[in-house]
């Protein structure tokens, strides 16, 4: 199995709701954001997925949230925006983004670090085979 992955970051403002503690003050993040593609085959050149391109897909997800209030922008304005949801959030706007991937490519998991030292990370259910 090879594995390949992109790491971004972007800056963005959140408040936990229901928390109780600071965290549920509005406050922010320089988050950063890693997405692991996962396959069995390479393709012609020797490559799982080009680099480029999943660094495109990444960035188009950022580009809607950096430098926002996480809580005014769906889905987090109904859903806490917890580093836990938005790594699901980034596999979810990935995965649409990476329909029909070739070579049985597949996002393996995101991961979504609040600081250098505290991260959530999502990992899809493994396909039926």
């Amino acid at each position: 199995m090879f594995e390949i992955f992109v790491e971004e970051s972007f800056a963005a403002g959140h408040a936990l709701r229901g928390y109780k503690g600071k965290c549920e003050n509005v406050h922010g993040h320089n988050y950063r954001v890693r997405v692991t593609l996962e396959g069995e085959t390479l393709d012609g050149v020797g490559l799982l997925y080009d680099f480029v391109h999943l660094k495109r897909v990444i960035q188009q997800v950022i580009r809607a949230l950096d430098h926002r209030f996480l809580n005014e922008f769906p889905p987090f304005d109904s859903v806490n925006p917890s580093a836990e949801n938005l790594a699901k959030y980034f596999y979810e706007q990935a995965a649409a983004q990476l329909p029909g991937v070739e070579n049985g490519v597949r996002i393996a998991s995101v991961t979504v670090w609040e600081t250098d030292t505290t991260a959530a990370t999502y990992r899809p259910s493994p396909p039926a085979r």
